[in-house]
């Protein structure tokens, strides 16, 4: 029995508890087999959570709702906004911008024109005379600028300054428009012209280029030899306002900030101290000195104050009592002792204490008085804001010493004669601009008009007549004439056989210490039939200096005598 229940648990175990080798209990602790366990090789598989799936089929729903919004959204909501859309998108608009006028001078020279513009076909590149002294007159442009998508939030040429700016509507012209069917990938397959550009006008300017450019050089070159800080000309046409020249020293480089790439010197242009951005013949303000002395003269004679024969003792100064202090009296300088002048001979040495006297009166001498003064500057239009054609013209007014004036700046001071004396002579407060004076120069020139400026070629500017009596004006006329034929006279430099001019200069001294002055030259050619009339104004150079305005005006006339002798004639 016991034999036989051996045998028997003997079969089970062999069948069912067979022995385990101690290699079996520790093989996972060698990885015998190598898996690769970062590859998860080895590892026992598990099933996903039913919390996973819940999960995972949850986002999928919302992701799933989403699409079905945006889709409802954009299929039904905004079906229509977007079927337009993309209709526009299929057929585009574009500019067919406008030739921009071109700008020439009176002998059909290009002063500003268009070049094609290799980086931008969509249009043309404006490009300026080569030239120094145009800048003032003919601007610049701001070309038209796309957002960063490339679309034009401008669509047209900006004129900024000068004829570019005055006349930009006349230049512009007005843009065309193209639509241009693309496909899918944006590829053009037909364009179609719809409204076809309208290119701008070119405009022929009364401007002599090479003129002007003679006379930026001239009062360029003495501004840096001698040290005046700037200067300006003008030369007009006496009959009809027409601008043959008419230039300003410094300037900007027009092409410069048209192009707009140099930022550096585009910011020093407005920053200089020596304000390259003044128009100095239209906007400059400056004290004229001698230069209103034929315009007191005339204003004398008309008022009867002097007989244009009487003479006036001049010893160099004029003493009047101060009241403050007896014993120190107030002493009026003339620049040197003249002797006895008449009126032509006052006007052709310039002589300060003649016009003290007629201006102001002293003694016996009977004077003006400043308001009169006043009334015969601003007839002559020195106080007010000169009449344009064009807004190329519209610079501040002048501004002439008065009792108010003082008043006003000087915290009530009361007007003294000694003010009128320095106003008889353009001093004190006067200020006036190269316009202002190249158009009261004229009125003695053509007989008493003032005309109103034009750049345009063969315009005819309005006048106005001051009605001046022919006489008196022929009394004015002679003294600045013989201040230029006459050896004492202060423009005798001026004097040629080729040619006629009447002139008279100034000398306005600047600064606390008279250490600076403005030199100017006015005057008219040809004298016996006058036809231009010109102003010459070199701004602050030192007061030892005698090279100024006459200079520039002399080297001038040798020019036109070599290459424009038909305007002297």
């Amino acid at each position: 029995m016991v034999k036989l229940g051996r045998k028997r648990g003997k079969t089970r175990y062999d069948k069912r508890e067979k022995d385990i080798d101690p290699d079996e209990i520790f093989i996972d602790s060698s990885n015998l087999p190598n898996f690769d366990t970062y590859q998860f090789e080895g590892r026992i598989e598990k099933s996903i959570s039913q919390r996973t799936l819940f999960f995972l089929g949850g986002v999928f729903l919302i992701i799933f709702l989403i699409f079905i919004g945006k889709v409802w959204s954009l299929q039904v909501t905004q079906g229509n906004f977007y079927f337009t859309k993309s209709e526009n998108n299929r057929l585009r608009n574009s500019l067919i911008f406008a030739k921009r006028g071109i700008i020439y001078d009176r002998n059909n020279i290009e002063l500003a024109w268009n070049v094609e513009n290799t980086d931008e076909k969509a249009f043309g590149l404006r490009k300026y005379i080569p030239l120094d002294g145009f800048a003032h007159l003919l601007g610049y442009v701001k070309y038209p600028s796309k957002d960063k998508y490339g679309f034009y939030y401008s669509d047209v040429f900006d004129g900024k300054d000068g004829v570019e700016k005055h006349y930009n509507v006349e230049l512009s012209g007005k843009n065309g428009k193209r639509i241009v069917e693309v496909d899918a990938l944006g590829e053009v397959q037909s364009e179609n012209i719809i409204q076809s550009p309208k290119d701008g006008e070119n405009l022929k300017l009364s401007i002599d280029s090479g003129l002007q450019a003679e006379l930026y050089s001239e009062i360029k070159e003495l501004a840096g030899r001698v040290g005046f800080t700037g200067g300006a000309a003008v030369f007009m046409n006496v009959e009809t306002g027409e601008i043959l020249a008419m230039t300003s020293y410094p300037e900007y480089n027009s092409q410069v900030l048209t192009d707009g790439q140099d930022k550096t010197k585009i910011s020093k242009y407005f920053t200089d101290k020596s304000t390259p951005s003044l128009n100095r013949v239209v906007d400059g303000l400056y004290t004229p000195g001698s230069t209103v002395k034929p315009y007191i003269a005339y204003a004398a004679l008309r008022e009867k104050v002097i007989d244009p024969l009487q003479n006036i003792l001049s010893t160099g100064s004029i003493s009047l009592p101060n009241p403050y202090d007896p014993d120190h009296p107030t002493v009026f300088k003339d620049w040197k002792a003249h002797g006895y002048v008449d009126m032509r001979r006052a006007l052709a040495v310039s002589s300060d204490v003649y016009f003290y006297e007629v201006g102001g009166g002293f003694q016996d001498q009977k004077g003006l008085g400043i308001l009169t003064i006043d009334k015969y500057m601003s007839m002559f239009g020195f106080s007010s804001q000169v009449p344009f054609s064009s807004a190329l013209f519209s610079g501040p007014a002048g501004i002439i010493p008065t009792p108010e004036w003082k008043a006003e700046n000087f915290d009530g001071e009361e007007w003294r004669v000694g003010n009128t004396y320095h106003t008889s002579i353009g001093q004190y407060g006067f200020q006036i601009s190269p316009l202002h004076l190249v158009r009261a120069v004229s009125a003695l020139a053509n007989g008493g008009k003032l005309v109103t400026p034009q750049i345009i070629s063969g315009a005819q500017g309005e006048k106005v007549d001051l009605k001046l009596d022919p006489a008196d004006l022929k009394v004015v006329r002679e003294g600045m004439r013989d201040g230029v034929t006459k050896d004492y006279g202060v423009a005798k430099t001026l004097n040629g056989a080729s040619y006629t001019i009447a002139a008279k200069t100034g000398t306005a001294e600047l600064g606390q210490y008279k250490q600076f002055v403005n030199s100017w030259i006015s005057g008219f050619f040809p004298y016996e039939n006058p036809k231009y009339a010109f102003v010459v104004i070199m701004e602050k150079g030192p007061a030892a200096n005698t090279t100024g305005g006459v200079y520039i005006m002399r080297q001038t006339l040798d020019w036109l005598l070599a290459n424009r002798p038909e305007y002297l004639r």
